[in-house]
């Protein structure tokens, strides 16, 4: 067993939703670095810096930009990236946002739009691989979920019933698809510095309450998450199906 060639991507393929910016941009990062080409699904904005991160590792770079709450858009999309790449090797299902209500002043509106952004798209664009991956007889597909996977929060209730259920999505694909070659596993990550939960660190009661909670007393960097990422999408964990693996400085244990 030579176990630097359990951790190599070549000639794989990888779509990462979410990779123009935060945990998407370092995970496309990451599976560029071991071999991968990428393909970034993002809603809006500029990919080119992600673009020019995999180009320099020599890893081709697709763009596709799509509205991930809208299923039409996301119709056929993987039969386009195929088109274009020739397979779908790695799926990491890591686009999302967050809203911050009180539940009882929730608007439905947003609700319903985090639900389908997190786990509509998931969903959706891993039955679309599904068929691909099954012929090849091997897959990977990795969810992003979140210690809110295991946790309620505060005023954020679409996201905690999102990220519970990418956990709960996780091991259902992973029972039906186990067997066929297709490894499901989630990653669950604690608090990253990066965009979305920049309103946390800038609340100087709430940035306090989060790192006293951390036992290793810091933010997690978003480079940090590349080296799970790629071990998840490689050979090295083909034995693992249906696993919500934490990331987050020890948030969980305490």
């Amino acid at each position: 067993m030579n176990i630097p060639d359990l951790f190599q991507l070549e000639n794989r393929v990888a779509v990462v939703t979410g990779a123009r910016r935060g945990l998407g941009q370092a995970i496309a990062w990451a599976l560029a670095q071991a071999g991968a080409d990428i393909v970034s699904i993002s809603r809006q904005g500029d990919s080119s810096e992600t673009a020019e991160l995999v180009k320099q590792e020599g890893k081709k770079f697709l763009d596709i930009k799509i509205d991930l709450s809208k299923p039409d858009q996301r119709s056929g999309v993987i039969d386009q990236i195929c088109k274009e790449m020739g397979s779908v090797d790695i799926l990491v299902n890591n686009a999302g946002n967050s809203h911050r209500y009180p539940p009882e002043e929730y608007p439905l509106k947003l609700w319903n739009q985090l639900i389908e952004i997190h786990l509509g798209a998931s969903f959706d664009l891993s039955q679309q691989v599904a068929p691909i991956m099954i012929k090849k007889g091997r897959g990977k597909i990795i969810n992003l979920g979140s210690v809110m996977s295991f946790e309620g929060g505060s005023d954020i209730p679409a996201y905690a019933a999102a990220k519970h259920g990418i956990a709960g999505l996780t091991k259902s694909l992973a029972n039906a698809w186990s067997s066929k070659g297709i490894n499901v596993n989630c990653i669950a990550p604690g608090y990253f510095d990066t965009d979305m939960p920049g309103v946390l660190r800038h609340d100087p009661e709430r940035a306090k309450q989060i790192m006293d909670r951390i036992p290793c007393g810091r933010w997690g960097q978003p480079d940090e998450i590349g080296g799970l990422a790629v071990f998840l999408a490689s050979n090295a964990s083909n034995y693992m199906h249906g696993s919500i693996v934490s990331i987050d400085g020890g948030w969980l244990a305490r």
